[in-house]
């Protein structure tokens, strides 16, 4: 055997570059393969939403144009009231600023804001300031039964008779003073009733009555001063709160009452829409007092009726509805 051994010799250069050239049609080949793959995919998905997108149009356009999505409800019995809104501040029923009765230094308080105190009980000491002549402490008493305001000054200030010491405020019942415009005037009376309401407890609703009007209309303003009245024996309402008050000018008893958003105007004339067999009805109505939420209806709709409370815009007599929500 001939263990030659067989020499490697390299390739023609010519072959070289033939292997090189198929490996570079290859690559064309496939990547023009995976383009085509991926054009496929993008217009088979496009196809997909085009087929889509048709029935979402065709259910678009299967839907009625003029058909009203609305919401109904039925007249209730209630109890209304009709009430002017205005402003007003709370003040205590009485108040006393309490003054020394002579000149000297405040020697101390014998009360703090908050203490309840009873007329001629002494809340602070004046020592008199006279070189060579020694006095009692002299008092300052309370002039009214109440609780302390106020505390005005500290141990050894300097006090004169018109230096006030102490606020006294009696609180177990206190006043709200309000300006009323004019034109309402004819609206108020004694005893009136009203509700008081203050940001401190914005669910509570706070009884009161009219009980000092003013006799004069303030020229400037147009306005004259009522008072009212009102039990705080829980102290829950403080002297100086701003107060939001519901004057009440008129109520009705067991009112047939729908909202007064349901309620509509023209001409004059009120009316208001019933569902009817899948339509609107425009029905006139008479209307009373409202409370700003519920109206009262006087004539046009029996208590219990089903009337349209919501969907109203653009709704016409006899306009196609559907009703949203399901009455019992």
């Amino acid at each position: 055997m001939d263990d030659r051994r067989v020499e490697k010799r390299p390739l023609p250069e010519n072959t070289q570059k033939s292997e090189e050239m198929r490996d570079r049609e290859f690559m064309k080949i496939k990547k023009l393969s995976e383009f085509h793959c991926s054009l496929f995919a993008v217009l088979a998905a496009a196809l997909i939403a085009a087929g889509c997108k048709n029935k979402d149009l065709e259910a678009f356009n299967a839907l009625e144009k003029d058909r009203f999505l609305v919401k109904t409800d039925r007249a209730q019995v209630k109890d209304i009231e009709d009430y002017l809104i205005l402003v007003g501040s709370v003040k205590a029923m009485d108040e006393a600023m309490l003054y020394p009765r002579v000149s000297g230094k405040l020697l101390r308080n014998l009360v703090t804001e908050g203490d309840a105190v009873k007329k001629d009980q002494t809340v602070a000491l004046i020592e008199r300031d006279e070189p060579g002549v020694v006095y009692e402490p002299a008092p300052v008493p309370s002039t009214l039964n109440g609780v302390i305001g106020r505390v005005y000054q500290d141990s050894g200030a300097n006090v004169t008779p018109q230096t006030p010491i102490a606020l006294v405020v009696s609180q177990g019942r206190v006043r709200v003073v309000l300006d009323v415009p004019e034109r309402y005037m004819g609206k108020v009376f004694m005893n009136q009733q009203a509700y008081i309401k203050v940001d401190a407890f914005p669910d509570k609703l706070f009884r009161a009555r009219v009980y000092r009007i003013s006799p004069v209309v303030d020229t400037r303003t147009r306005s004259a001063v009522i008072e009212l009245l009102a039990d705080n024996s829980d102290n829950r309402l403080k002297p100086g709160m701003f107060s939001e008050i519901r004057l009440v000018v008129g109520a009705k008893q067991g009112a047939v009452a729908v909202p007064s958003a349901a309620v509509l105007a023209e001409n004059g004339r009120s009316y208001i829409f019933v569902p009817a067999d899948g339509t609107a009805a425009r029905r006139e109505v008479k209307t009373g007092i409202s409370n700003g939420d519920y109206i009262e209806l006087s004539g046009g709709l029996k208590a219990g009726e089903e009337l349209i409370t919501f969907g109203l815009y653009g709704l016409k007599d006899g306009s196609k509805i559907k009703v949203q929500n399901k009455m019992p």
